[in-house]
């Protein structure tokens, strides 16, 4: 274990989060687990995790894992508070999670174009929600994105022992339905949500945190593609969209999570209507940010569409960026401990290997000591947001 974890706390947080699986045995198995995810360098293999003991331990775990029918949700939820008490996050950040496979038994395996590539991949796509401040963050949720050829597939489903009522979506609809879950079940203060929709429609998934009434920031393509200037009553008629967001342009300090550096980004914003490329007589009226990141560009180079106050730029901005602590994480924590790793070919035991490596998370990273930051003053930041 590493030397920064305190043993009592690992058992503390271990007995918290485990506390819903009915039997003692598994229990323990899910401890020794976790504590193996903690401590094994290299590929997370049962294996590997067993130790010295294989044999009758690696058979045991991976009964725990991939055959034993405990229910992954409480203790998802049981992590999700535990983290939320612990470390005040700030957003709920949605992270796409490609896992490149070899074989085509895994569950949910499939050749499909993966955007962030560029190509076609043979790979499992998953959804992850991310509890992020901003010193850390720690996923708490997870949605396989499951393609038709294993959902409409009697003997697809039946191999990889598919619940029923689990069908295929699209991967930000997934998100949706974890984002739906959280803020329904969970008992969890409300946060922001950060996505990412620049390669989707994002009108769907704007409709539906709406209806939620969940605030969010969501990253989009060129704006134009989806959005109309809400000119509204009293309101001249600038430029374009460009012109209105140029209007009302100020610098926004914040915290790049990935060089632990402050920087300032020029970011200007207007009131905008989503259209509905479905009906086009339904629209939604919404925040349309955009940000100057490359200098000399006359336009912006991103955009985000939110339903938080334009009085709150600074903040909401801010807000947005967390997506860079979450990739960090899943970069320097979750992909180390064995995020990619599962290697069982069931639905059931990939999610519980989600959940386990996803609890080894919040252990590392509420143990380690946090660096002093240079994080803006109070003063500043609320310069910077008026």
């Amino acid at each position: 274990m590493p030397d920064e974890i305190s043993p009592d706390s690992v058992t503390e947080f271990l007995a918290r989060t485990l506390a819903s699986i009915p039997r003692a045995d598994q229990r323990r198995w899910g401890d020794l687990y976790v504590r193996g995810l903690l401590s094994v360098d290299g590929k997370k293999t049962m294996r590997a995790l067993a130790g010295n003991g294989r044999g009758s331990i690696e058979q045991s775990l991976y009964q725990f894992i991939s055959k034993s029918p405990w229910d992954a949700m409480p203790v998802r939820r049981e992590l999700a508070r535990l983290f939320q008490a612990q470390a005040q996050p700030r957003a709920w950040v949605v992270q796409p999670l490609v896992i490149t496979k070899e074989g085509r038994h895994s569950v949910g395996v499939e050749r499909q174009f993966v955007s962030q590539y560029r190509r076609v991949v043979n790979c499992q796509q998953a959804m992850g929600v991310w509890l992020a401040s901003d010193r850390l963050s720690c996923p708490v949720d997870w949605r396989l994105v499951l393609p038709e050829c294993w959902t409409d597939e009697p003997g697809m489903r039946e191999r990889a022992a598919i619940p029923d009522g689990v069908d295929a979506c699209p991967p930000e609809q997934c998100a949706i339905g974890s984002l739906a879950d959280m803020a329904d079940e969970w008992s969890l203060h409300s946060r922001p949500v950060v996505m990412d929709l620049r390669e989707s429609d994002p009108y769907p998934a704007c409709a539906e945190l709406m209806k939620r009434h969940m605030p969010f920031v969501i990253r989009v393509g060129p704006a134009a593609q989806h959005t109309v200037l809400d000119l509204g009553p009293h309101r001249a008629a600038p430029a374009g969209l460009a012109g209105a967001l140029s209007r009302h342009r100020m610098p926004v300090e914040w915290l790049d999570h990935s060089t632990d550096t402050l920087r300032a980004t020029s970011v200007g914003a207007t009131r905008v209507r989503l259209r509905n490329r479905q009906l086009p007589a339904e629209y939604k009226e919404l925040l349309l940010l955009g940000a100057w990141t490359t200098a000399g560009r006359p336009g912006p180079d991103e955009f985000w569409l939110t339903n938080m106050p334009q009085s709150q730029l600074g903040t909401v901005y801010r807000t947005a960026m967390l997506g860079r602590r979450v990739e960090r994480d899943l970069a320097e924590v979750g992909d180390p401990l064995g995020l990619r790793d599962f290697e069982g070919r069931s639905f059931r035991g990939w999610h519980h290997h989600m959940t386990m490596v996803s609890i080894a998370h919040a252990i590392r990273v509420l143990a380690a000591p946090q660096p002093v930051r240079a994080l803006p003053d109070r003063r500043t930041m609320e310069k910077s947001a008026a």
